[in-house]
């Protein structure tokens, strides 16, 4: 008789995850329409609208769970919708972080223009760009950017709401103790009736 040999696997382990993004959070990291708008003018860069951007997302995702309805029972579609407006609420969150480091750094560049002893934050030769005026243009790309990403989500939610019934929340998985075994709660247990 000869037997096949098993690879050992090893346990899971439920790791403990962070706290998932909401869309508050988007909002705090991200320009609002006014001062996507006002960025944008000042820079000579195209101004969004945003309400459209918004619009179009909320109505894709209802037109998706639509088109999805028949070959899904209620709890699949919640759960798929859930996956992708949380897909658009992670991407806006990570451009506004992007943003707000692109925003620091365009700042202290142009503080730094403001001590006349250094000569390497002065302008450049004609016809090129200081490096603090290119950080403030970086700076305001990214902006646009992240408010563009923040209309998406806002509209991804706003359908999740409409098509689920109920406000949507970040999945939050419930954390354990990292390499805590049944064997080791047990002894736990055991010790504690001891006082």
């Amino acid at each position: 008789m000869t037997k096949t040999a098993r690879a050992a696997r090893p346990s899971a382990r439920v790791i403990p995850l962070r706290r998932g993004t909401t869309l508050e959070m988007v909002r705090l990291a991200s320009p609002d329409a006014a001062q996507a708008t006002r960025i944008a003018e000042s820079f000579g860069l195209a101004v969004l609208d945003s309400d459209g951007i918004r619009d179009l997302h909320e109505r894709l995702i209802v037109e998706t769970a639509d088109a999805l309805k028949e070959g899904l029972s209620e709890r699949a579609m919640q759960i798929h919708l859930q996956r992708i407006v949380g897909s658009y609420v992670g991407s806006a969150h990570g451009a506004g972080q992007f943003y707000s480091r692109a925003v620091t750094e365009a700042r202290e560049a142009t503080a730094r223009l403001a001590n006349d002893a250094r000569d390497e934050d002065l302008d450049g030769p004609v016809g090129f760009d200081s490096a603090a005026q290119r950080k403030r243009e970086f700076a305001a790309e990214v902006a646009i950017q992240a408010h563009a990403l923040r209309m998406a989500a806002e509209g991804a939610v706003v359908a999740y709401e409409h098509v689920v019934g109920e406000s949507w929340k970040p999945f939050e998985r419930q954390s354990e103790h990292v390499g805590e075994t049944v064997s080791r709660k047990a002894a736990e247990l055991q010790m504690a009736a001891f006082g």
